[in-house]
């Protein structure tokens, strides 16, 4: 693999303080690899200390968000292999030759934190509770699936360009739509260095909960019958319960135990139309591409 198939995407938000350091750094280990600063809006000098680091830098005219610069920079990137990595100085440039060794083997590559390397105790244990969540919904021991340290495929990454949102819950997405897909993943233990200046820009409650969402989307798009089923048994036990009781306490079937039965018969029978739908969906969406190579 040569270097110049690389491009390293650095999204950077009033990161006047360590910016030049990254993108230095960076150039220095890897000289012949393509830097690229997405400037997502910053009011300080970040565009222009990047810049006179050695990177190419583009630039938002406004705060637009931390995966609108990611997909920017997927739009501009020539690299044949792309690396995301973080411009608050918090990723190890050294690392980056690690999670790229293991392509093309695999289609992307993670860089996993430990549980002492989260920002706090509530954050850890969000990103556990999502870690599990997504591995459920994937069918893959997902080890950081928040991590913005990755290396993948560059064709791969402008597949996924349209489901990409614009915050920082483009981890999740990217890697949940890599993982149903059926394209592979490897994730490395990586360590991270603590922020020396600035602070994040992640908030704990609302992009907690727009992880939550993105996940339920991404799972409904490739493999909704993991949201449908769960709720179907819920609702049809509910509905078991709810008549042992009423039979057992007033000796009838009550009307509400015939809600619940004929709610989970639907839930049932719409996960089986969205499951058709969604495989109909992403065939026609590869025939597509494959005409497209042909061509």
């Amino acid at each position: 693999m040569k270097d110049t198939r690389v491009s390293i995407i650095i999204p950077a938000y009033n990161e006047a303080g360590v910016i030049g350091d990254v993108v230095s750094k960076t150039k220095t280990l890897y000289p012949d690899f393509e830097i690229i600063v997405i400037d997502d809006g910053s009011s300080d000098d970040t565009a222009a200390i990047a810049g006179e680091a050695g990177a190419a830098v583009y630039r938002h005219p406004y705060n637009i968000g931390n995966g609108a610069a990611i997909k920017s920079g997927i739009r501009v990137a020539s690299g044949e292999f792309l690396v995301f990595m973080d411009g608050d100085n918090q990723h190890a440039p050294e690392d980056i030759a690690t999670l790229l060794k293991y392509l093309p083997d695999f289609d992307m590559v993670v860089g996993a934190r430990s549980k002492a390397d989260q920002a706090s105790l509530g954050r850890a244990l969000g990103n556990m509770a999502y870690n599990w969540l997504a591995s459920y919904v994937a069918k893959f021991s997902i080890k950081d699936l928040t991590s913005g340290f990755r290396a993948i495929k560059s064709d791969i990454a402008r597949s996924f360009l349209y489901l990409l949102p614009n915050t920082y819950s483009y981890p999740t997405t990217l890697t949940l739509g890599v993982l149903r897909s059926g394209r592979s993943v490897k994730y490395l233990p990586i360590k991270i260095h603590q922020r020396k200046k600035g602070s994040s820009n992640i908030s704990t409650v609302n992009d907690g909960v727009r992880f939550f969402m993105i996940i339920t989307r991404i799972c409904t798009l490739y493999s909704p019958m993991r949201v449908f089923l769960p709720v179907c048994l819920i609702t049809f036990l509910a509905g078991v319960l709810n008549y042992l009781y009423t039979f057992f306490t007033q000796g009838r079937f009550t009307n509400m135990s015939t809600f619940l039965f004929a709610t989970s018969v639907v839930i049932f029978m719409m996960s089986l139309i969205s499951e058709q739908i969604c495989q109909m969906r992403f065939e026609r969406r590869e025939g597509d591409r494959s005409n497209l190579l042909r061509s």
